[in-house]
Order: structure tokens, then C-alpha cells, then sequence
């Protein structure tokens, strides 16, 4: 294995540093936009290497930019905004909101948050996607009751980040098993006992922190036509449509409510779904998401490129000893490889091939690699303030009128965290199989096929 350099990881901490450095020193955390670090970082990984020729290094960079998952992720964004846009300005998030307030108590929103976001991110498979939909509603929710946005909005992340992690048709899940060579459901059945606590735990401190006497703001009017398209998004995620899909008609149907209803005149249907009904949400809101999304895997291309990621692997994989320490090492490596990528897909699939080495010599089970593949990943992109997750819930809350940062929602991440802490307790104190049966390649290519199918 190759022994890397450690030195090529110095473009992320000079992003970390520049950013929470200025947001520390001139007291807010939009003294420096998050594209600006990024682009500083970029520049330091060229400036690395110096004896490899500037033509290699933009070939790094553009082959990085254009890998499929980066290119999905930001039609996922612009598709994401294209529905926001048209959805409020439809009167969908308002009336969602009011019809929510009027059958359940303030008192439990928050915690319904929390639990609508496990519920679609697990049947969508995306995080991405269960923030964008719930994000405006979450706004709306902090607005008619007065409980902090950071709290709902972190609700909808923790929720998203449980789906993430779990859902038969998430990337992540499709990666882990796929690099271990195991079933989709043994690989659940791991998983869910590892989390499920930190779920729990999660559930009662939502409903403690906004369990206060709170106070609806307001009327209650909604009309549930401009339900509909939130409807049809959920249905259509549980049935096992596509992401791409979901929003395309999300987008259309809730575009058809603000006609038929007349919130949206004809003349607009253009211009709510590229800027939204006040000209700072819809497809253009989406655009520093997206090229932070494609600046960031440029920046991961040349640091690969340098030998950061094959440094990571090299140092975990050489400090491993015993089974116990091998769970450990798989859990170090799937977090730097997060951290150092920002991508929970991306990071597992670079991490899988060194795990499974580690789990083949220490016989852990596959479908507990690939658990703990996916669970960390998924911790530490819930909670990195640079990831696509906490940027694209700060962007949706400036969308419905909330100054808040990433850094913002870190104290109510409960359910990453405790997820993180669960694992750890979990490979501290339980006795891992030494024996599993492993899946045969053909039959993990049959159930992929069908579950694609």
C-alpha cells in the first residue's frame, strides 16, 4: 500500500482555518463566504507539488469535477430548487405548516420534524432531498411559533442523517454492501441496532428542548390543494421513484395548485421556478451550493492526487492489532475519509477496498464493515460545516428568512453525534461474529438489479 503524504491534506485545514478563523475574528461566519475558503483552498492544492506539471493538476482537478456522483448531486440541487421556488410560491409551504400546527401541538413539533425527516429521507434515500423539502417548512414552523430556527432546521438534518444512513435505495447504503459483498437487508438488520438509541434519545430531547408553552402566531389557514405536491413527493418516494423524478412532478403539480388557485399567475411559472416568489429562492438559490458541490471535488481531486487520502488509509490500516481495534480502524478511516472529501458516497467508496482488507484479516462480518462504513460517513456528514448538508439547510433557511451559518445547527445535531457515540459504544462492549456468510457476487448484482428495477 501506498504510504502517501500527509502534506497533501494541508488545502483542508487551510479551509478550516480561514473559515472559522474569520468567523471568530470579525464575529460572524459570513465575513467570509464559503466559496471564497474553498477557492483559497483550491489555490494552496495547486501551489502543492510543484514538480508536477500545471496541465496534470487541472486534469486531476476537472476529473474530480466531473465524477458522477458530484454531476447527480448537482442536478439533485438545481431539480431541489426548481421545486422550492415553485412550491412556495404555490402557497405550499404555508399551508403545510398551518394544516401540521392545526392538528398536532406546538409543544411536539419540533420532535414531529425529527420523525417526518427519518420517515422520508429513508424512503427517498437522500438527505439532500429530505432538506430541501422539509427546510421551508421548518422556516415556517420557527416562524408562526417562535421556537429557534437552528432547532427545527436541526431536526430536519438529524431525520435526514437517519434515512441517509438506513434506506435501502441511499447511495451510501448501495456503496457499503457493494465494497463488502453483502446483502442490503443483513447489512439493515446490522445497522438499525446500532442506532436505533441514539434515534430514541434523540426523539426525547427534541421533545424536551421545545416542549415549552409556545404560541401559534397567527391564523391557521391552509388549503390542501397547495398540500398535494408535498403529498405526491412523499408517495411517490415510499413507492421507490426516483429522486429525479419526484421533484420533476413535485415541481409541475405544485406549479398546476398555484394556477388553478391563482398564487401564481401564468405569466410567473417561469420565474418562481428559477427565483421563487421573492427573487432569493427557487433554481438560483441553488447556485453556491452547486459550485461549492463542484469546487470542493476538485480541491478532494488534487488532494488524492498528492497522496492525502493514500496517507489516511496507510496510517489507519498500519495501526490496527486486534479485531476490537480493526472495527476502530474501519470507523477512523470512513470519518477522515468523510472530512477529507465531504461526500458520504464518495468516502465510502474510496474507504471500502482498505476495510474490507481489514475486515478479511480480523473476520469481522461484512455486513458489519459495511455498517460502520456507512454509519460513520454519515455521522461526520451530518455535522461538517462544509458538506452539502449543512450548507443546503443554511441556504434554505436564508430562503425563508433565517440568518443562520452551518456552524449555527451544530448544537442541535443530537442524532449525528449520538449516532457516533452509539457505534463507539457498540464496537467497544459487543462481541463482534467471527464467522458470516458471505454474499456471492452475482446474488448482490440480482438484488441490485432488482431493487433498480
Amino acid at each position: 500500500m501506498k504510504k502517501g503524504s500527509a502534506w497533501a491534506l494541508l488545502p483542508i485545514l487551510v479551509f478550516l482555518a480561514v473559515f472559522i478563523g474569520s468567523g471568530i475574528v470579525f464575529n460572524s461566519f459570513y465575513a467570509m463566504p464559503a466559496i471564497v475558503g474553498f477557492m483559497i483552498a483550491l489555490i494552496v492544492a495547486f501551489l502543492q507539488n510543484p514538480k508536477r506539471r500545471l496541465s496534470e493538476k487541472l486534469a486531476s482537478v476537472t476529473e474530480s469535477m466531473g465524477n458522477e456522483n458530484v454531476m447527480v448531486m448537482c442536478l439533485v440541487f438545481v431539480l431541489a430548487g426548481a421545486f422550492s421556488g415553485s412550491i412556495k410560491a404555490a402557497g405550499g409551504v404555508d399551508s403545510t405548516v398551518n394544516f401540521g400546527l392545526s392538528i398536532m401541538p406546538p409543544q411536539i413539533a419540533v420532535a414531529g420534524l425529527f420523525i417526518i425527516g427519518c420517515f422520508i429521507s429513508t424512503a427517498m434515500g437522500t438527505s439532500v432531498g429530505t432538506i430541501v423539502a422539509l427546510t421551508p417548512i421548518a422556516g415556517g414552523i420557527s416562524e408562526k411559533t417562535g421556537i429557534a430556527g437552528a432547532l427545527c432546521i436541526g431536526a430536519v438534518v438529524s431525520g435526514a442523517m437517519f434515512g441517509d444512513n438506513l434506506s435501502m435505495i441511499s447511495d451510501t447504503t448501495i456503496a457499503a454492501t457493494r465494497t463488502q459483498n453483502c446483502n442490503m437487508k443483513d447489512k439493515f438488520r446490522e445497522n438499525i441496532r446500532i442506532v436505533l438509541p441514539a434515534a430514541i434519545i434523540t426523539l426525547i430531547l427534541f421533545l424536551f428542548l421545545a416542549g415549552g408553552d409556545y404560541q401559534v402566531k397567527g391564523g391557521l389557514d391552509y388549503n390542501l390543494f397547495h398540500i398535494l405536491p408535498y403529498l405526491v413527493v412523499l408517495v411517490g418516494a415510499l413507492s421507490g421513484l426516483n429522486v429525479f423524478l419526484v421533484l420533476v412532478i413535485g415541481t409541475i403539480l405544485a406549479i398546476i395548485s398555484g394556477v388553478a388557485t391563482g398564487t401564481i399567475a401564468p405569466a410567473d411559472i417561469f420565474t418562481v421556478i428559477a427565483k421563487g416568489p421573492d427573487g432569493e429562492s427557487g433554481i438560483m438559490s441553488m447556485y453556491d451550493i452547486t459550485v461549492i458541490s463542484i469546487v470542493v471535488a476538485g480541491i478532494i481531486g488534487l488532494v488524492k492526487a498528492n497522496g492525502g487520502l493514500d496517507f489516511i488509509m496507510y496510517f489507519i490500516k498500519k495501526h490496527v492489532r486486534s479485531a476490537k481495534g480493526a472495527q476502530f480502524g474501519i470507523a477512523a478511516l470512513s470519518s477522515l475519509m468523510d472530512i477529507s472529501t465531504a461526500n458520504n458516497t464518495i468516502a465510502i467508496v474510496m474507504a471500502g477496498p482498505i476495510a474490507k482488507n481489514i475486515s478479511d484479516e480480523y473476520r469481522i462480518p461484512p455486513r458489519r464493515t459495511a455498517a460502520l462504513l456507512d454509519i460513520f460517513t454519515s455521522v461526520w456528514q451530518g455535522v461538517i460545516p462544509y458538506g452539502a448538508q449543512l450548507l443546503y439547510a443554511s441556504a434554505g433557511a436564508a430562503a425563508a428568512g433565517l440568518a443562520l451559518t452551518p456552524l449555527d445547527f451544530l448544537p442541535y445535531l443530537f442524532y449525528p453525534f449520538l449516532m457516533g457515540i452509539s457505534a463507539l459504544l457498540f464496537i467497544a462492549f459487543s462481541k463482534a461474529p467471527q464467522s458470516d456468510q458471505r454474499l456471492n457476487p452475482a446474488d448482490n448484482q440480482t438484488e441490485e438489479s432488482t431493487k433498480n428495477g
